[in-house]
């Protein structure tokens, strides 16, 4: 049995537990010894963050190997056409090459609490939200992909990972999910050969 926490990491926290910075840490939301992060979320973005105490499993959750999709919900300056959205769904190349093909469709605005600190309006220029659903996980790559189409990230928060799912999970606090070694079939017993004479 291995135990995996989910927990909903809050704007401005880091992805780990220890910081020389003074900045908020993993360590002031859970507090379970042995327990690591499955991957990364970037400080200034907000969602789920799988934690494990097994480093097998962290390493199948986190290892582009085994192509986790991970899911955002992207608050972006301005209104998206269907060119800038065709672009993200095809791949735009970034300063590290081209990224693969994305799952991208427009979302009404989530019932989701407020960001602290707030996201800043413009009165003159709109925003709009987004999904995005990646198959690779490269540094801050949805930022870069919204930013390369001519409309910046404001707030990005990550939804899914693979099947596990923020769900409503509020900002600072976890689940805990016990998860049960596959059953390996029982190997078939060697025939044994009569030596002929």
């Amino acid at each position: 049995m291995s135990s995996l926490y989910l927990l909903h990491k809050p704007y401005q926290m880091l992805s780990q537990f220890t910081d020389t910075q003074g900045r908020a840490t993993l360590a002031d939301v859970i507090d379970i010894p042995e327990v690591y992060p499955a991957g990364r979320l970037d400080y200034d973005s907000e969602g789920l963050l799988l934690l494990t105490d097994d480093g097998a499993l962290a390493h199948r959750i986190s290892h582009p190997r085994h192509k986790q999709p991970k899911t955002y919900w992207v608050q972006v300056e301005g209104d998206p056409g269907e060119a800038a959205l065709h672009a993200l769904r095809s791949g735009v190349t970034l300063k590290d090459g081209p990224t693969r093909p994305a799952q991208v469709r427009r979302l009404e605005a989530p019932g989701i609490a407020p960001r602290q600190p707030p996201v800043r309006h413009r009165d003159a220029i709109p925003t709009a939200w987004l999904e995005i659903v990646l198959g690779e996980g490269r540094n801050r790559q949805v930022r870069r992909m919204t930013a390369h189409v001519g409309h910046p990230t404001l707030r990005l928060i990550r939804v899914a990972i693979g099947a596990w799912r923020l769900d409503d999970l509020a900002p600072g606090t976890w689940r805990k999910e016990t998860l049960h070694a596959p059953r390996r079939k029982a190997s078939t017993p060697a025939r044994r050969h009569r030596s002929r004479r």
